[in-house]
């Protein structure tokens, strides 16, 4: 997954810098935000690729590019506002961030982003570091500069869909690259989140193809926090990734050239967040049907695609029985998508130290992952206490057709990738009617599934909000 990575590393998100100012087609521009020239950071890794890069995926946008969303738009392209009427914002759950390094202008970037948005600030904002010391930040570090951009992307976009909700950012020292450094600490920073700051939602932004551990039991090993968030019922999300069917070797700059998916996203002990592509109007209004993510050859020259297949490792889990003809005897991801194309992306603000403030887009699974755990955060006020574990809830209400889950039944995931030996496409799947894997159980209804999770009744509204709704799903 590791879209924002210039180095190897794997934060899931892929970032576009835009060079110059953001004509925004909502209410509140993204051009209140102050006028930039390109930052060094933006200039230093959107042109090159060394040998110590994997992937260019740091880089400009198109200067013809439509401006990215805004949270009135996303929201509303979600159905968020029954919910937010009914006074449903998040309030009493807290989301968890996971992080490595993070950036130390996080507080005022999130400000900025709420004044910009009209957005109250969190009630609560904590930052830890639970497992070792971090070390000092420098935008000149390639690795920690992706790693802050993937921290405010986390924060500011979870925050924007559950504005009530508290947020807890922890942060790790030491690299994630692939499966071979990092996991171990960020198993200890959620174990803490868990114990100690009692999370209901844990949103991770980050993975590694499961092939790069260096056995099985390596992997198994880091399962605790899994483990333990199910018994204290912490919700635990994981994006699915950005190479599409494929995925990175190593730190190498090849994929592999056949079907492969990642982990924490394959765990069944975690809910896998896939990548769809959402048509807005200014209003947020839905112009057209959602599509799989797939943006290959057209936003970048690498793989930009909704991860999703069949797991390696873990075998079918009991609550995917009823899609055992798709996925077969393995654990199949994802198990829901949230937007995640480049076409537009989202806005985001950007403001690292030594750098110019930027508005920025931002787009991959990366953004997926937040985006649901604001929901999931307003479904557990709704319920009064945190939900756990999603995954047989989403499996039941999908056998149902319930309302509050979206079909995605069209696009793929299939990519060219480079390899060692050139480059190869690798098919992934295409979407189809009900359960599929290249958007599972497809996007979601936020003013249906709040309440569907939760087992309780809708506000009033739902009917008209319903049949809005309808008139943009296709026939």
């Amino acid at each position: 997954m590791g879209a924002l990575r210039a180095t190897g590393r794997s934060a899931a998100g892929l970032l576009l810098i835009t060079a110059g100012l953001i004509t925004a087609t909502a209410s509140v521009p993204v051009a209140q935000f102050p006028s930039h020239r390109p930052s060094l950071l933006a200039r230093r890794v959107a042109g090159s690729v060394t040998g110590e890069d994997i992937v260019p995926l740091l880089r400009w946008s198109a200067p013809e590019a439509a401006a990215p969303y805004t949270p009135a738009q996303v929201t509303d392209a979600y159905d968020l506002a029954p919910l937010y009427r009914a006074g449903l914002t998040g309030k009493g759950a807290t989301i968890g961030i996971v992080d490595v390094y993070g950036v130390p202008t996080i507080r005022a970037e999130l400000a900025r982003f709420d004044a910009n948005y009209k957005i109250p600030a969190p009630p609560a904002f904590r930052i830890v570091e639970p497992a070792g010391r971090v070390p000092a930040f420098s935008s000149r570090n390639p690795a920690m500069a992706s790693w802050a951009a993937e921290t405010t992307l986390d924060v500011e976009w979870a925050h924007a869909m559950a504005p009530g909700a508290a947020i807890d950012l922890a942060l790790t020292g030491v690299d994630e690259v692939e499966g071979t450094s990092g996991f171990a600490q960020i198993v200890r920073a959620e174990r803490y989140l868990i114990e100690d700051e009692h999370v209901s939602v844990i949103s991770q932004s980050f993975a590694a193809t499961e092939e790069t551990f260096p056995t099985l039991r390596s992997l198994t090993a880091l399962r605790g926090a899994f483990v333990l968030a199910k018994l204290r019922d912490v919700t635990v999300l994981g994006a699915a990734g950005d190479w599409g069917a494929s995925s990175p070797t190593s730190t190498s700059g090849d994929f592999y050239d056949r079907r492969v998916v990642n982990w924490p996203a394959s765990d069944p002990l975690v809910t896998a967040v896939g990548g769809s592509q959402v048509f807005l109007g200014s209003s947020g209004r839905q112009l057209g049907a959602p599509r799989v993510w797939n943006d290959h050859g057209t936003a970048t020259s690498v793989p930009s695609a909704s991860g999703g297949g069949v797991s390696a490792d873990f075998a079918r889990p009991s609550w995917q029985n009823s899609v055992a003809s798709v996925v077969g005897n393995h654990r199949g991801i994802p198990d829901i998508s949230m937007d995640a194309s480049c076409r537009p992306g989202v806005a985001v603000y950007l403001a690292l130290p030594g750098e110019v403030p930027a508005s920025v887009r931002a787009c991959g699974t990366s953004l997926a992952a937040p985006l649901f755990a604001g929901i999931v955060a307003i479904a557990d006020e709704l319920a009064g206490h945190s939900l756990g574990l999603l995954n047989p809830a989403l499996y039941r209400l999908g056998a149902e057709h319930a309302p509050g889950l979206v079909d995605v039944t069209a696009g793929n995931n299939s990519v060219r990738v480079p390899t060692k030996t050139g480059s190869a496409v690798v098919t992934g799947y295409s979407a189809a009617k009900g359960y599929d894997l290249a958007s599972g159980w497809g996007t979601v209804n936020a003013a249906d599934l709040v309440p569907e999770l939760a087992g309780k009744a809708l506000i009033s509204g739902r009917s008209a909000n319903r049949q809005r709704r309808a008139r943009a799903r296709p026939s």
